[in-house]
C-alpha cells in the first residue's frame, strides 16, 4: 500500500498589511518533505514577508498557518548584538542541540542517585546518536569552509566583520541546526560561485522543507522543485512545477512563453472578431438606412419579398451588435510590451562602420584597476568578469568618463556618446515622477511619439508617482528608461539585472541582442554568464 504524502507547512488564505498597504492576500501554499519551494515576484510583492510568517516571525492578519516546530529563517540581516563573538551565531542556530547534550549530562549525573534515571539516560543517549552531536563540531567546520569564511577567528566580534560574512555564518548556524522546514530570503546573497554550488549541493539533499525567495536564477534551475508567483498587483499566488530533477526555472520561463503567446493569439482574434462586426453594423446599417428615399430596386424588392431582405439585414446587425458587447465584457487585454531595443537608432552609426568607438592602454586607478588595453568597436558585446573588488564598476566608470585615471591613455571617437546605468541610482529631485522626467529629456513631441510605457520597463501604474517612493529595481528601469531613450552609441551597464524581477532581467537579456550600438556589461549574474555567447574581459585589481 503506497504511503500518503505527509504534508509538513501548510499556509490557508494567508493576508497581511502594513498600515493601509496590503502586502499579502489570500495566499495559501503546501509542502512536504523534499519539496524544494522557490518564490517569484516583483520587489515588494511581498516574499519576506511571507518568509516571516511561515517562520513564525509575524503574524498574518489573517488566514491559518500550520509549521513544524523546528523551522529556521535565514533573513537578509543578521539582527544580532555587533558585540558578541561570531560564536554566539552559530550557538543560536544549534540551541536544539545543545538542549539534548545538556539533557545528557543531566541524566548522567543523575543516574548516581535516582535508580530511574538510567531509562531516561537510555532514551536521551539515543536521541542523542540519532541527531549526531557528536559530529557538531565537524559539520560546522565543514560548514565554514564551504561557505568561504573558515579563516575567521570564532571570537571575532560580529561587528567586526563584514554584513556578507555575518550572513554566511548565519547560514551556517541554520544548516548545521538541520530544522525539518529551512526558509531563505536571498540566500545567494554575498556568496561566491564556489560557495553557491556548495549551498546548492547541501539543499539538494535537504530530508525536509525548503522555501527560498532568490533572484538567482541559476540557483533557482538547480535547486527549485516548485516555484510559486506572487503577483503584486493581484497579491494572488499560482504555483508551478513538481520538477525534482531541476531546470525547474527553464521550464517556468517556456510555460511563461507558451503562455504569453496563447494571450497575444486571443488577443489578435478578439481584436479581429470585433474589427469585422463593426464592419458589419456599419455597412449594414447604411443599407438599411431610414433617411434616404427608397430607389426603383428598393421597391421591387420590398414589392415581392415583403422587405424580407431588410428584416435578414436588420437582424444581422442586432446579432453583431449582440456578439459587439459580449466581446467587449469577455475580451482579454492587450498583452504588456516587451523590452526591445529593436528599432531606436543611434545617430550617425551605420552597421558596416567599423572604427573604434574608445581605445585604452595601460590604464591604472590606484588599487582598483588595471587594464592593459582594451578597445570598443560599434555594435560589439563585451561581458566583464572578475571577483568582489576586481575593479568591474571602476572599469565602467573610467569608459564613461566618470572616473579619471591615473595612469594610462584613453581616447575616445569624436561624437560618440557614452551613457552608464549605475547600481546606485540618486535623483536631484525625488519628488518628480517617471513620465515628467521623461518627458523633460526628450521634448513633448518625441515623448509623445514613443511614450514610456512602450518600453515595457515600468507598469502605467508607476509612471506618475515620485521617483523617490518608487522601489529600487522602479528607480534603475526609470534611469535605464531615460538612457535608452536618446541611445548612447556606446551602453555601458554595471550588475544591470540587480533589483529586476527575474521575468524583467531575463527580458532585458534578451534585448540587448537587439540594442543598435556597443554595449558592454559588467556582471556577477551566473543565469547571465551562462548564457553570454560574446567576447568576455576578465579584470584584475593591481598588486
Amino acid at each position: 500500500m503506497l504511503s500518503k504524502t505527509v504534508i509538513a507547512l501548510r499556509a490557508r488564505e494567508l493576508s497581511h498589511a502594513y498600515g493601509d498597504h496590503t502586502v499579502l492576500s489570500d495566499i495559501s501554499l503546501t509542502a512536504s518533505a523534499g519539496q524544494r519551494i522557490g518564490l517569484l515576484g516583483e520587489n515588494g510583492a511581498g516574499k519576506s514577508t511571507l518568509l516571516r510568517i511561515l517562520a513564525g516571525v509575524e503574524r498574518a492578519d489573517r488566514g491559518s498557518l500550520v509549521r513544524p516546530r523546528r523551522t529556521g529563517l535565514l533573513e537578509q540581516e543578521v539582527r544580532i548584538d555587533p558585540a558578541k563573538p561570531l560564536s554566539a551565531i552559530i550557538e543560536a542556530g544549534i540551541s536544539y542541540y545543545r538542549g539534548i547534550e545538556t539533557r545528557l549530562q543531566d541524566a548522567a549525573a543523575a543516574m548516581t542517585t535516582d535508580p530511574t534515571a538510567g531509562a531516561r539516560y537510555t532514551e536521551t543517549l539515543e536521541l542523542a546518536d540519532a541527531a549526531d552531536i557528536w559530529a557538531i563540531d565537524r559539520r560546522r567546520d565543514e560548514l565554514l569552509t564551504g561557505l568561504g569564511v573558515a579563516g575567521i577567528p570564532l571570537d571575532t566580534p560580529i561587528g567586526d566583520v563584514s554584513g556578507g560574512q555575518r550572513s554566511r555564518f548565519a547560514l551556517a548556524a541554520l544548516l548545521l541546526g538541520k530544522p525539518t522546514a529551512v526558509l531563505l530570503d536571498e540566500p545567494t546573497n554575498h556568496l561566491d560561485d564556489a560557495s553557491v554550488t556548495f549551498l546548492e549541493q547541501i539543499l539538494l539533499e535537504w530530508k525536509g522543507v525548503v522555501i527560498f525567495a532568490c533572484h538567482d536564477r541559476a540557483f533557482l534551475d538547480e535547486v527549485a522543485t516548485d516555484l510559486i508567483d506572487i503577483d503584486s498587483s493581484s497579491k494572488g499566488a499560482t504555483r508551478f512545477g513538481g520538477n525534482s530533477r531541476g531546470g525547474t526555472f527553464t521550464a517556468y520561463l517556456a510555460q511563461k512563453a507558451a503562455d504569453r503567446r496563447r494571450w497575444e493569439a486571443q488577443f489578435s482574434s478578439d481584436e479581429a472578431e470585433l474589427t469585422a462586426l463593426e464592419e458589419v453594423v456599419a455597412v449594414s446599417g447604411m443599407a438599411v438606412s431610414h433617411n434616404r428615399g427608397a430607389r426603383d430596386n428598393d421597391k421591387f424588392i420590398s414589392k415581392f419579398k415583403g422587405g424580407k431582405v431588410e428584416k435578414q439585414i436588420a437582424h444581422r446587425v442586432r446579432d453583431a451588435r449582440g456578439r459587439i458587447h459580449d466581446l467587449e465584457e469577455s475580451r482579454v487585454e492587450q498583452p504588456p510590451e516587451l523590452l526591445t531595443f529593436a528599432g531606436i537608432p543611434v545617430d550617425s552609426l551605420s552597421p558596416d562602420d567599423t572604427e573604434p568607438l574608445l581605445e585604452l592602454h595601460d590604464i591604472r586607478v590606484g588599487t582598483r584597476l588595471a587594464i592593459d588595453s582594451l578597445s570598443i568597436h560599434p555594435q560589439e558585446r563585451l561581458l566583464v568578469l572578475g571577483p568582489n573588488g576586481a575593479g568591474k564598476s571602476t572599469l565602467l566608470g573610467v569608459l564613461a568618463g566618470r572616473i579619471k585615471a591615473d595612469s594610462g591613455s584613453l581616447s575616445r571617437r569624436e561624437g560618440t556618446r557614452f551613457a552608464l546605468l549605475e547600481q546606485d541610482v540618486r535623483w536631484s529631485d525625488p519628488r518628480v515622477t517617471p513620465r515628467a522626467l521623461y518627458t523633460r529629456y526628450l521634448g513633448d513631441e518625441r515623448a509623445e511619439s514613443t511614450p514610456l510605457s512602450a518600453l515595457g520597463l515600468l507598469s502605467e501604474r508607476e509612471l506618475d508617482r515620485p521617483v523617490g517612493v518608487l522601489s529600487i529595481g522602479q528607480q534603475r528601469r526609470t534611469a535605464l528608461a531615460l538612457i535608452i531613450a536618446r541611445p548612447p552609441h556606446l551602453l555601458l551597464l554595471d550588475e544591470p539585472t540587480n533589483h529586476l524581477s527575474l521575468t524583467l532581467a531575463t527580458e532585458l537579456e534578451d534585448a540587448l541582442g537587439t540594442y543598435p550600438g556597443a554595449v558592454v556589461v559588467a556582471s556577477h549574474d551566473r543565469w547571465l554568464r551562462r548564457r553570454w555567447s560574446a567576447p568576455v574581459l576578465h579584470v584584475r585589481a593591481p598588486g
